[in-house]
């Protein structure tokens, strides 16, 4: 295939690259992300899994004058029909390998990027975000970010396609993690809401990163989709690019971006900042609101919980809610001058930029007690969700929980205990995982 949408040209010396799984190689990452676009639809949500079902897949690269050529031996089935690579997959798949290669030379290896300091990460999320064709011109303030689990029930599914529905019907575009569930749903319904509207340019963002995306394999109804390098630069883009967020319901990882987004939202110098944030889901979910919402504010405190509404059971009145959420982001971007592509005027301090790597020591040193600031608190919670996510999901991170046991989480009593309860909670309504046995934690609270 050759390249179609991105990258249509190479250098030797990044085919060369791509080739290579040596020292400064990208074959391994590129190999990982690309079966992982190729697996689209399916219900393994675990990284090694995955790997070993498709041992013998193999990518190659044909360096030709007039551009480069990818060859695939080993790929899924599901991603051919009557022979030919289902159009929206093959442009997955090239988005990929730019974003592979752009973070690699241009972010990472050229030196431009000050990426131990806030602004230089900013400015690197900037970049990689513009290069993946996510900054369009005109813009506005039309794209609703879309939070949930990929391992929701079929009812929960069918409540993200009803909200998505009532989104594309407004004629908002739809930006979540690209992956299955409640990344797939509201992208789903958005495009009957725009064809019902004969909107043809409606926009289906993805953001996602290495680490997880084997575990939630982008669904093919992305048109426009970023690799991130990492958890922290992928949240960053969400809330950059993003002008509102709707909240459905999830586990684990859905907690994580939930006291993210809460963390940044209670900064002082963002208080004044507008930034709808809706949680929502059918009746059935109440429950799981319930307890997140108690999580939040037994340990953030009430003005944490100002920053969210919750509406339960009603796709009309949560479109209604956050086109007016968008409404009020228009007119504050437009009085402080702000882009309405990218919020350069939200302060991300570096507890929430720098990336976590989830080992035993950092999980056993993360400093959770009540009397942190509320901002500072929720960034330490987001990284014990983040090393649980990260022990669910990654090969690398299971490999070490195999060797050395689960993670231990460390904390202020009060706070262990709502934790503690708060993760039982996910495990028991089997929000953790949709693939394999009954799930087996892979962390212990102490």
């Amino acid at each position: 295939m050759r390249p179609e949408g991105s990258l249509e040209v190479m250098s030797q010396l990044e085919v060369d690259q791509l080739r290579s799984s040596g020292e400064g190689g990208l074959y391994r990452l590129l190999r990982r992300c690309m079966l992982a676009v190729l697996n689209s639809g399916s219900e393994i949500d675990n990284a090694q899994t995955m790997l070993d079902t498709y041992p013998d897949f193999e990518l190659g690269f044909i360096q030709q004058h007039r551009g480069v050529k990818l060859s695939l031996r080993g790929a899924p089935g599901d991603a051919f029909v009557d022979g030919k690579m289902i159009r929206g997959i093959r442009e997955l798949l090239f988005a990929v390998l730019r974003d592979i290669v752009y973070t690699r030379n241009v972010i990472i290896d050229s030196g431009r990027f000050d990426l131990r300091s806030g602004p230089g990460i900013t400015d690197a999320v900037f970049h990689i975000v513009r290069n993946a064709g996510l900054l369009r011109l005109p813009a506005d303030a039309n794209l609703a970010v879309c939070w949930g689990g990929h391992a929701i029930s079929r009812e929960e599914y069918d409540y993200t396609k009803l909200v998505g529905y009532e989104l594309g019907l407004r004629g908002l575009n739809v930006c979540t993690g690209c992956g299955p569930g409640a990344m797939k749903g509201p992208m789903k319904g958005a495009t009957i809401g725009h064809a019902k509207q004969r909107i043809r340019d409606g926009r289906y963002v993805g953001i996602t990163e290495p680490g997880i995306i084997a575990a939630e394999s982008p669904n093919p109804i992305v048109n426009s989709l970023v690799i991130m390098p990492d958890m922290e630069k992928r949240l960053e883009a969400f809330v950059r690019v993003g002008h509102g967020i709707i909240v459905f319901p999830g586990g684990v990882g859905t907690a994580e971006e939930i006291l993210y987004l809460l963390g940044i939202l209670l900064n002082p110098e963002n208080r004044a900042q507008p930034f709808p944030v809706i949680m929502t889901g059918p009746a059935s979910a109440e429950p799981y609101f319930r307890q997140i919402d108690e999580f939040v504010g037994a340990t953030l405190g009430a003005e944490a919980r100002q920053r969210y509404s919750i509406v339960m059971d009603d796709p009309p009145e949560v479109a209604r809610q956050i086109r007016e959420g968008l409404d009020a982001v228009r007119n504050f971007r437009t009085e402080q001058g702000d882009a309405y592509y990218f919020n350069w005027h939200l302060s991300v301090t570096e507890d929430f930029q720098r990336p976590f790597v989830s080992t035993h020591e950092s999980m056993r040193e993360l400093d959770i007690r009540e009397d942190l600031p509320s901002h500072e608190l929720a960034a330490n919670l987001r990284r014990a969700f983040s090393g649980i996510v990260s022990g669910n999901v990654r090969e690398d991170t299971a490999a070490l929980i195999e060797r050395d046991g689960p993670f231990e989480i460390k904390g202020s009593a009060g706070i262990m205990r709502l934790l503690d309860d708060l993760l039982a909670a996910f495990v028991e309504q089997k929000r953790m995982k949709i693939s394999g046995n009954d799930y087996v934690p892979c962390y212990r609270v102490s």
